[in-house]
């Protein structure tokens, strides 16, 4: 795994830790790779039971690295490839769907500017902390570039499309209190208790009932476009799923025993 992106697993949580903090940790080639690739091998590994994303330095992630995006853009025209927007289909999207898709929820602690893919990456962990001097930015108009890492899909689910329109079509800042009251972020901290309160939640939810979370994160995407009628089915669907689990067995025999359960993650 490239320094751009650091990559630890520690009793069941992996933190992935965006690692540019002298580029505001924009996304050059490197960091893209290594993001998709660190969220990829966490979704992968069974030993991984949550997934904490957050970044060093004072910035979450402000997108595009738009110094190497102008230098690969002048070699496309000189060399006539038109594939620089290929990092959309080779980087953001994979990144997205690992992170959307994995059967373990993925927490994001938002230490700073969260801007372009950076708010998309932020907005596709299932679960958002941000330190109270954080600031989130649509920026994408502003380069002349349509939503991508998925901010067309997870942004007007959370704050509506009429707002996520107004935040898209004339793109500014908003503030973390305003992100709390909108939706996005689900804890509001101080900046000094960021980086404790993300690993704790984090480390909460890796100490879980993983196949329940997978359960819930699934049924929360597929209820998201779905009717009532098809939701209820998927419900049914899931809950034979967890109720046939280990933990749902260790959670009732500890429920009766009124002891605190201690997961296994299967």
């Amino acid at each position: 795994m490239a320094d751009s992106v650091l990559y630890d697993v520690n009793d069941g949580l992996a933190t992935i830790t965006i690692n540019r903090p002298e580029a505001m940790n924009a996304m050059n080639v490197d960091a893209k790779v290594a993001l998709r690739d660190a969220a990829r091998a966490a979704a992968a590994d069974s030993a991984v039971r949550a997934v904490l994303l957050t970044a060093t330095g004072k910035a979450f992630c402000v997108g595009q690295d738009l110094k190497e995006h102008v230098s690969l853009l002048a070699s496309a025209r000189d060399s006539g490839d038109g594939g620089v927007m290929s990092t959309v289909r080779e980087h953001y999207n994979p990144i997205v769907r690992a992170l959307t898709e994995m059967p373990k929820p993925v927490v994001a602690g938002v230490n700073g500017v969260a801007a372009g893919a950076g708010l998309g990456f932020a907005l596709a962990a299932d679960y958002r902390i941000v330190a109270d001097t954080a600031k989130f930015t649509t920026s994408f108009a502003g380069v002349a570039l349509t939503a991508d890492s998925g901010v067309s899909w997870t942004l007007p689910r959370l704050i509506g499309r009429s707002r996520a329109a107004d935040l898209l079509l004339f793109p500014r800042s908003f503030s973390a209190q305003e992100a709390y009251e909108w939706g996005i972020a689900n804890r509001l901290v101080p900046a000094d208790e960021l980086a404790a309160e993300a690993a704790a939640v984090a480390r909460a939810l890796a100490d879980g009932p993983t196949v329940a979370y997978a359960a819930l994160k699934e049924s929360l995407a597929y209820g998201a476009d779905r009717s009532l009628s098809d939701a209820l089915d998927k419900e049914e669907e899931l809950q034979a799923r967890a109720g046939a689990s280990e933990d749902h067995a260790i959670a009732v025999q500890a429920f009766l025993a009124k002891e605190a359960p201690k997961y296994l993650g299967r």
